[in-house]
């Protein structure tokens, strides 16, 4: 299993509006980056995830899996862009604050620590582990 960050603007698209999504899940489109868009073309149904709130809050909210691998994105015809598919899994017990993640150094590489503006960006297994225990949260 491979884990990821994903970035949205919560008066765009928000934790509970992905929650309401249920385990249909809800297409990650409108990605116009390219490394980005490569980071999704890796992801694998079953990929976890860290849902982000970026701009306001600048949290990470929750968990979600990827529920599709890479497709088309709908949002655009121009054949560049791809997407996928994520469900929420739960919420974390405690956000955790871009200003906690750059306080701790275990998470000092993480990208989103070093690259604040990238919306899909990977997560190391060590990283994974660091945010969910400052989250009070367990793998399971």
């Amino acid at each position: 299993m491979a884990y990821w960050l994903f970035k949205s603007e919560p008066d765009t698209w928000s934790w509970d509006q992905q929650v309401a999504k249920g385990d249909v899940g809800e297409e990650w489109g409108g990605v116009r980056n390219y490394q980005a868009r490569n980071n999704m073309r890796a992801m694998k149904i079953g990929d976890r995830g860290f849902f982000y709130h970026s701009n306001v809050g600048k949290e990470i909210v929750g968990i979600v899996e990827v529920c599709a691998e890479s497709h088309p994105d709908s949002t655009t015809e121009d054949a560049r862009w791809d997407c996928v598919d994520i469900k929420a899994v739960r919420p974390l017990p405690k956000p955790i604050s871009l200003e906690m993640a750059k306080a701790e150094p275990r998470l000092s590489a993480m990208a989103l620590v070093q690259n604040t503006r990238l919306s899909v960006q990977p997560v190391t297994e060590a990283e994974w582990a660091v945010v969910l225990e400052l989250a009070g949260a367990s793998e399971a």
